[in-house]
């Protein structure tokens, strides 16, 4: 049986892993409707992939692997390696928003590659879709990355992947997606079946299991991988290492099935190397060469993970100690390749990410499984280039309604962002920035109430570029509780005219905690205790009801967003909670002073 590898790429939210489903399903390779490529419970919550994963599809007798790929930049590690061991690239394009930050940035990779797309504009039965315009902006952003004469000769399929339809002209009649299937077997290569050459694997993602350890899943790009044979793998550092094959599975739909021996082609999972990582080589003797390293995304933001001392610790969360966190977090690292940790400090460990969305969804499953933890204030990484100062630098595409556009640039350029371009598109109009991640943390929450939450704000890093000086992003103070007890909404009525609460009434909070920010821009004792005082005189208005505005409900990102650097974010199973470093205002006043 010939074999096919394609990965599916696209920005977040284009319909990706829609259509992967839709493939699976009318190729009778799930029978369950509601199987779907997605099946972490926070993918599901979230509508977005964030691990790559794959699965495969016989169609008229050719098998196609599949690797479904994450959309967000924070993830773009997960998308580079997968790229090394396939053929192809379908590249998902909403026919509406036409290409994005993300699609620039994981076509730039496959071109790079030699790979020839086949393109999928997406969501055509959208109101606003214009699919010719946006054929049209994906030749341009070919022309941009510079593709070869036969990479810009690209295949268009239409498809409305809700559906399960797809066509090869806008005027085709169509019921399913056999289009997209014919001109993948016609214009994607066989994977390369020499069997009898001797074994070269490499892997591109890492699975965990309880009993069989770490578990590697790769292109297996030469010879034949059979089950209980000695192996060796050629690690990065140029050493050596033996290991035996304890388990052994093939991709069939999403199940993974155990086989005896899988060939060069195809994309198989093997346990028995305990230290293996992405981009070593398995094979069969020291002689032959090992495949070409994968590079991965290095980290452009960095924060501390400690135990959670506050007065409310340990009333909601299972695991709370420090060896405990940080096997936890020596766990993540089995799998979660854009991660790096430093763990030298007995007090704190380092956490070193891709982005403030890569740490969330660490944080998130973390509190899922019963952890509780305190980080602080995310802080971008300065490195010294040649010599130079330098931080990350992102580029940020806008879609905003074209009256609202001068706010943006006024806050972004107050953020050290530079604007590229401008276009407009009947009522909306697109705006593209140079801007430091520095400037960026924290200005996803603010975007959202300029852009009455109509705006789309995307972004990838481009890399390391000089530093940009001071930025004064914070306009707003914080407002901390005095007193420890239980809140009142006698109380949070007078508050609540002084800035934005996070904290509803009946709530408990604690003495140092940050319960909401004060529109005076500077920081603010105040006590949300405090109860109407009893007098035995009637004033007029003693019995108006109290009209209280809804709190700001703190999750992790927006408690990442907002909080300073003197602050820490609370994370338990049931809560998340902001509080400053220092409690009481005494400490608080002594540290100012100390570090002045």
């Amino acid at each position: 049986m010939e074999i096919r590898n394609i990965a599916i790429i696209a920005h977040v939210d284009h319909g990706k892993t829609t259509l992967t489903d839709a493939i699976m399903r009318q190729t009778g390779m799930v029978s369950d409707e509601n199987v779907s490529m997605d099946n972490n419970a926070l993918e599901q919550e979230r509508g977005i992939t964030i691990y790559a994963k794959n699965t495969s599809v016989i169609y008229k007798n050719t098998k196609i692997n599949i690797v479904d790929t994450p959309g967000h930049a924070d993830f773009g590690s997960e998308v580079e390696r997968v790229l090394r061991s396939i053929d192809s690239v379908v590249l998902v394009v909403d026919a509406q928003e036409g290409p994005m930050p993300q699609t620039r940035f994981v076509l730039k990779k496959s071109l790079e590659l030699g790979l020839k797309p086949i393109v999928v504009l997406n969501k055509i039965d959208k109101p606003a879709a214009n699919p010719d315009l946006a054929q049209e902006q994906v030749y341009e952003l070919f022309m941009d990355l510079g593709a070869t004469d036969e990479q810009l000769d690209f295949e268009t399929i239409y498809a409305i992947g809700r559906e399960g339809i797809a066509k090869a002209h806008l005027d085709d009649e169509s019921k399913n997606l056999e289009p997209l299937l014919d001109v993948i077997l016609e214009k994607v290569q066989p994977a390369k079946a020499d069997k009898s050459a001797e074994l070269r694997m490499q892997p591109f993602n890492l699975g965990y299991d309880n009993f069989l350890g770490r578990l590697a899943i790769g292109r297996i790009h030469e010879g034949t991988i059979k089950m209980g044979k000695e192996y060796l793998l050629k690690k990065m550092d140029g050493t050596v290492e033996k290991s035996r094959i304890t388990k052994l599975y093939t991709f069939k739909g999403v199940a993974k099935e155990e086989v005896q021996e899988a060939y060069a082609g195809d994309i198989a999972m093997v346990a028995g190397f305990p230290k293996i990582d992405i981009g070593e080589t398995i094979c069969e003797n020291e002689t032959q060469e090992a495949l070409p390293a994968i590079s991965i995304d290095e980290p452009t933001i960095s924060l501390r993970f400690m135990v959670n001392d506050s007065p409310f610790a340990g009333r909601e969360g299972k695991f709370v100690t420090n060896k405990q966190i940080r096997e936890r977090l020596e766990k993540e690292l089995e799998v979660n390749v854009g991660l790096k940790i430093d763990f030298s400090s007995a007090e704190f460990y380092t956490v070193f990410g891709r982005g403030e969305l890569h740490v969330a969804i660490l944080l998130e499953n973390m509190r899922r499984e019963g952890y509780e933890i305190q980080v602080s204030q995310p802080q971008v990484i300065i490195k010294d280039v040649d010599g130079v100062k330098s931080e990350p630098f992102e580029e940020v595409t806008i879609d905003v309604p074209s009256e609202l556009s001068g706010t943006v640039i006024e806050r972004l350029g107050k953020r050290k962002g530079i604007m590229n371009d401008m276009q407009m598109h009947g009522s909306q109009t697109r705006l593209l920035f140079l801007a430091p991640t520095r400037g960026i943390l924290g200005f996803r929450g603010q975007f959202v109430v300029d852009t009455k939450g109509e705006g789309i704000f995307s972004s990838r890093v481009i890399g390391f570029q000089p530093y940009a000086g001071e930025i004064k992003k914070r306009e707003v103070g914080s407002m901390i509780s005095m007193a420890t007890g239980k809140v009142l909404g006698f109380s949070l009525a007078n508050l609540q005219e002084r800035g934005t609460l996070y904290v509803g009434p009946g709530m408990e909070v604690y003495e140092g905690m940050v319960i909401g920010n004060s529109s005076k821009g500077t920081d603010m004792s105040v006590n949300p205790t405090k109860g109407k005082q009893m007098s035995n005189m009637r004033s007029s208005g003693a019995d108006e009801a109290i009209q209280l505005v809804p709190p700001m409900v703190l999750d992790i990102e927006k408690g990442l967003e907002v909080m300073t650097e003197d602050e820490y974010l609370e994370v338990t199973p049931v809560s998340v909670r902001l509080r400053k470093q220092f409690l009481t205002e005494n400490d608080r006043i002594k540290a100012g002073r100390k570090a002045k």
